[in-house]
């Protein structure tokens, strides 16, 4: 079954590749999600159904080209994603509600254990999507500014609380930085992105984050919002706001670089590749399960750790063919070179590496369907 399985998958890469080779031609649509006009025969594809899946919103630009992409390539199949969040997919991946999830945290010893419930020898995480976390503010005058771990931490523990702040002045001397008061604005939900800042702020600032990483915001009070569009739409209502968010969302607000070692450094996809590459992975993970430990404090030359690698979620071990050889078929397209093109232009993201994408691939046909 397994040699059937990898066989089957093998010519569904190939069939999305040439299916998106042909679609890229006049055309100027880089998820391939454009009609053709090119007069060539559309190719085979022995996928059919749905597939279903939830989670991260910080995966909402990439996942939209992953789909286009995918399903050009097979017409019988429709992909379906709910932006609820990382949290929120989780709970619907171990619930059974679906197939697969993404997140931003990968997931705990705990939530393996529960993933045995609907997945019977337990899930994978699977690295998809790596992209910079950008400090974005809105600040009239202002567009750009250098930002250290500790006064970011400084600012959303609320001890910083006016943008003429001597700590802000002292990294910013050739700005012109105006007596208004800072806003930090935070996720309401459960978040992956939370959970990757304030890892961040607790390993890298110094001491002045008092709090351990979590994916729910640890302080009372303060101005939320759902989502990473909620937060983004929060900021830009207000003079003086401040938040972080996946740097795919930034827009036309002003944004941070941070301190890495004595360099100043601006989110960007070859920054967040620079961090991946200098990050060890958990060893103490089963085979297959690929997670990438962040090394928040490199000094990496042009490197930026305030990232996120997200995960797809799926499961080792499907209740039926189908639904193995659908999560298969995506995930191959998602992490192909193909895939990861798409989410870099249309997100931002950075790609994975050959080497990582070889690991992931290999976890990928590992995936079976009970017998």
């Amino acid at each position: 079954m397994k040699l059937s399985l990898h066989g089957r998958i093998g010519a569904i890469a190939l069939t999305g590749a040439v299916a998106l080779s042909l679609a890229a031609c006049g055309s100027d649509d880089p998820t391939g999600s454009g009609d053709s006009t090119s007069g060539a025969p559309e190719q085979a594809s022995e996928l059919s159904g749905d597939l279903n899946g939830a989670g991260a919103t910080s995966q909402e630009k990439a996942m939209d080209a992953w789909r286009a992409g995918f399903q050009s390539a097979n017409p019988d199949v429709n992909v379906n994603y709910d932006p609820v969040g990382s949290g929120g997919g989780r709970t619907q991946f171990l619930d059974g509600s679906v197939q697969f999830a993404g997140t931003d945290s990968a997931l705990t010893s705990e939530e393996i254990e529960q993933s045995k419930g609907v997945c019977t020898t337990g899930a994978i995480d699977i690295p998809v999507y790596i992209s910079p976390i950008a400090v974005v503010f809105n600040l009239e005058g202002v567009t750009e500014l250098n930002l250290s771990a500790a006064t970011i931490a400084g600012i959303f523990d609320n001890k910083i609380t006016s943008w003429d702040a001597p700590e802000i002045a002292a990294e910013n001397p050739d700005a012109t930085l105006p007596a208004t008061a800072i806003t930090p604005v935070h996720r309401s939900d459960e978040s992956g992105t939370t959970k990757n800042f304030t890892d961040y702020l607790e390993k890298a600032s110094g001491g002045v984050w008092a709090y351990e990483a979590d994916g729910n915001w640890p302080i009372e009070g303060g101005e939320s919002a759902q989502g990473t569009s909620g937060v983004i739409q929060t900021v830009q209502g207000g003079d003086g706001t401040i938040a972080y968010a996946d740097n795919s969302a930034v827009g036309t607000l002003g944004v941070a670089s941070i301190k890495v070692g004595e360099e100043w450094v601006a989110p960007s996809e070859e920054g967040a590749a620079a961090a991946v590459d200098a990050s060890p992975r958990d060893e103490e993970r089963a085979d297959g399960d690929i997670v990438i430990k962040i090394d928040r404090e490199t000094t990496e030359a042009g490197a930026y750790p305030l990232i996120l690698v997200s995960y797809s979620i799926a499961c080792l071990e499907y209740a039926t063919a189908e639904q193995a050889d659908l999560v298969k078929g995506f995930l191959t397209y998602v992490v192909s070179a193909e895939g990861q093109s798409a989410s870099e232009e249309a997100a931002g993201s950075a790609p994975l590496s050959d080497a990582l994408r070889t690991d992931v691939q290999a976890a990928i046909d590992s995936i079976t369907a009970a017998a």
